[in-house]
């Protein structure tokens, strides 16, 4: 069990990172309760290339700024004025890269999870989406900005690996107004894994 570290993070290929994401886990301790999932899909925005990124072409507002921080940082958005998105930044310093994390397979704390979700019998509806998982793991916006090596939010590499047989690769969701780049086939998820959210 290691705690990724900063180098991980600075890698310059976002796609690459998205790939390099699924089968760690990401833990949280909020209030002293642990809880972790193996994540499970993901999805790479680049903020110089990318119209489906929020920082595209290079703004930097005060919404993005998290996303030039270096990489090892939380971006936490809200969507639709209710969903925290979990994004962990990548790259170096003023290069707003980011890779949004869609699923977890539930590893620890699960009893924590579902009171969190309000669900006696959540089944997969627990995680597997981005909205669905910083609830189980208490993610809020206010977490925007966290450092993940330190002890509140952070990542692991616990050896698992999956084949490029077991990785399904395709286009993002709810990206329609991105023009060429909502093809591009920059989301990543374990080929059968029950956790991976719904979205088609």
């Amino acid at each position: 069990m290691t705690k990724l570290s900063h180098d991980f993070y600075l890698t310059t290929d976002v796609v690459q990172a998205a790939r390099n994401l699924l089968g760690k886990v990401l833990y949280t301790c909020v209030d002293g309760q642990v809880s972790a999932g193996i994540i499970v899909e993901t999805e790479a925005y680049c903020g110089a290339t990318d119209q489906a990124c929020h920082a595209y072409p290079n703004k930097r507002t005060k919404r993005t700024e998290t996303m030039y921080q270096t990489g090892g940082t939380a971006y936490v958005y809200l969507c639709y004025g209710m969903h925290h998105m979990f994004n962990v930044v990548t790259n170096a310093p003023d290069v707003a890269d980011a890779v949004l994390v869609r699923a977890i397979e539930p590893l620890e704390g699960l009893d924590l999870m579902k009171t969190r979700r309000k669900l006696k019998n959540p089944g997969t509806h627990l995680t597997a989406g981005p909205a669905m998982l910083t609830q189980a793991l208490g993610i809020s916006t206010s977490d925007d900005m966290t450092n993940l090596l330190g002890d509140k939010i952070w990542l692991e590499d616990q050896g698992k690996v999956y084949s490029k047989e077991e990785v399904v690769t395709g286009p993002r969701v709810g990206i329609d107004y991105a023009g060429d780049d909502a093809l591009l086939p920059w989301r990543f998820r374990v080929k059968g894994n029950k956790w991976c959210s719904k979205a088609k």
